[in-house]
């Protein structure tokens, strides 16, 4: 018999409750190298169309860069303080950039429909591009997020700055996008009560609007 969902009890689940953006970090903490990694190894797990992988994460440890994009972010704390500053882009090309090693475990017949359909897909639709690029920094956000809420860490993730500037900044390539910026690390004072949830009921539809 399948146990009823609502009587589950996970960390999955404990994470997605507990999660919220804090603003305010603990500036002496830091994560090291193997921590860093073992996150983003965690976030290269997150689903994109047809499996492009076009997120690239751009780990801000120089203290000095902090310092400046902080300045272009409103002077928001959590840019300088948090233990793991993420700018979390895209690259609007990866479908065309050697599309058969996306699937080079995969069978010969899947192999021979799939790589052909991603040029099929994305070829001269920048829009499209545009969007599934933003769609997998998004996922791959919130697996990022979910992770370090398991771990015991918190997390805030950023729109609050010169997107333009902080691309020249970090020499954003020109076939790059940025989605956000993502601060992790170990929180200094709780998140605010949560601001006003929608009910169910204003969210959800079933089969029309």
């Amino acid at each position: 018999m399948t146990e009823d969902i609502s009587s589950f009890s996970s960390d999955t689940f404990d994470a997605i409750e507990k999660r919220r953006a804090v603003k305010h970090f603990d500036e002496t903490h830091q994560f090291s190298d193997r921590e860093i990694e073992k996150l983003l190894s965690l976030a290269i797990l997150s689903p994109t169309s047809f499996n492009i992988q076009n997120w690239r994460f751009l780990v801000v440890k120089d203290a000095e860069m902090r310092r400046k994009i902080r300045e272009m972010a409103w002077d928001q704390s959590q840019v300088t303080d948090s233990s793991l500053l993420l700018i979390m882009c895209a690259d609007l090309k990866a479908w065309e950039q050697e599309p058969q090693r996306y699937w080079k475990n995969a069978s010969k017949e899947v192999q021979d429909f799939l790589v052909p359909a991603i040029e099929n897909f994305y070829k001269g639709n920048e829009q499209i591009q545009r969007d599934e690029a933003l769609r997998s920094v998004g996922i791959a956000a919130q697996t990022l997020m979910l992770a370090a809420k398991s771990a015991g860490y918190d997390s805030c993730p950023m729109i609050g700055f010169d997107s333009q500037k902080v691309g020249e900044l970090i020499n954003l390539p020109e076939d790059y996008i940025i989605g956000m910026m993502l601060a992790i690390g170990k929180a200094k004072t709780p998140a605010n009560p949560r601001g006003g949830q929608l009910s169910l009921n204003d969210l959800v539809f079933t089969d029309r609007f």
